[in-house]
């Protein structure tokens, strides 16, 4: 019997248990589980038995979880095999995650999660006490959403040395510029829409001015290809000053322009970048795209929906089955 602790239940969260609900589809992968706590910064559900999680999502659309055990006493005083770390992104502290998930590696407990915050300030830290610990810490979430990055770099290309990393990294800069590119709107109304259509959040600066793709090439550099890297080594430059007149001239020479994550041995750079019309990164709409330079399989190309709560829940799912499942598939 596998024991599932799931600490953070906003939209991610969530979405992780409605798919952990369907026992059908996930037992056939991993056996027998039972999710045994959910917790956020309002409230939590637990039980050593196993909670209902229908009621632990109702709970939560009708308002708060009911006040209990706090995340850490829950870490501390309960049992369980693995954690799904799904709290808010602060890539300045890692906080609270980093602490959530420190505590559960140094117990013993697998550690799934999507929040970049702890990876960008203490990769390396994190990894060591996992390995220490002969447990798993994985993340594949905290990159494209859905796309299968981290275990295609680290096992489907194992014995490649990736030479450069280079791709969109955030669907709602992808939105507003292909937008841009196809109806020469300006900036400012295509942000308003996006906005509107949820695309983008209320405050989306971590967005346009690069940040949240800065802190994805941060982990994959550091995850993927062995550096050392820190946020402050990327060179960021945001979208927020790309005009219709940009794309005017750009689309008669050939190409349009992307905001585009690069790492190589040179160094780690967040900017616009022109890309060619026909190019596999000039792709439309809120998909990611990245493509993977080897010095042996050659240049690899991954495309696929990088945000939506499903989404990023799909890659936490495949990381348990990952830990938990039959790998003679």
């Amino acid at each position: 019997m596998i024991k599932i602790a799931i600490l953070g239940f906003g939209a991610v969260g969530q979405g992780v248990a409605e798919i952990l609900a369907d026992r059908e589809r996930i037992e056939r992968w991993i056996g027998r589980y039972e999710v045994v706590a959910v917790a956020d910064s309002k409230g939590s559900i637990y039980s050593e038995d196993g909670i209902s999680l229908k009621n632990a999502i109702e709970a939560k659309k009708m308002g708060n979880l009911p006040e209990g055990k706090s995340t850490m006493e829950i870490i501390e005083e309960m049992d369980f095999d693995v954690a799904i770390e799904a709290t808010p992104t602060n890539i300045d502290t890692g906080e609270p995650g980093l602490t959530h998930i420190k505590a559960c590696l140094n117990k013993g407990s697998h550690v799934i999660t999507s929040n970049k915050g702890p990876l960008v300030v203490a990769y390396r830290e994190l990894a060591e006490i996992a390995e220490r610990k002969k447990v798993r810490l994985a993340f594949e979430a905290t990159i494209g959403g859905a796309m299968p990055l981290i275990k295609l770099a680290k096992r489907d290309l194992a014995g490649n040395e990736i030479t450069s990393i280079k791709g969109i990294l955030n669907g709602t800069c992808n939105y507003i510029l292909s937008r841009m590119e196809q109806e020469r709107l300006s900036y400012n109304q295509i942000l308003g829409e996006a906005k509107e259509l949820r695309i983008a959040e209320a405050n989306v600066s971590y967005d346009v001015e690069g940040i949240d793709s800065a802190a994805k090439l941060v982990i994959l550099a550091n995850a993927v290809m062995g550096m050392n890297a820190t946020f402050s080594d990327v060179e960021i430059v945001g979208i927020t000053s790309i005009t219709p007149e940009a794309f005017e001239i750009a689309m008669e020479k050939g190409y349009t322009i992307r905001l585009i994550a690069e790492a190589s041995r040179e160094g780690l750079r967040v900017s616009p970048r022109l890309v060619p019309l026909h190019h596999p990164l000039a792709v439309r709409g809120t998909f990611n795209a990245v493509l993977i330079q080897t010095d042996l399989a050659k240049e690899v190309f991954v495309i696929g929906r990088g945000a939506g709560k499903i989404e990023t829940a799909s890659a936490i799912i495949s990381d348990l089955i990952d830990i938990y499942g039959d790998r003679t598939y």
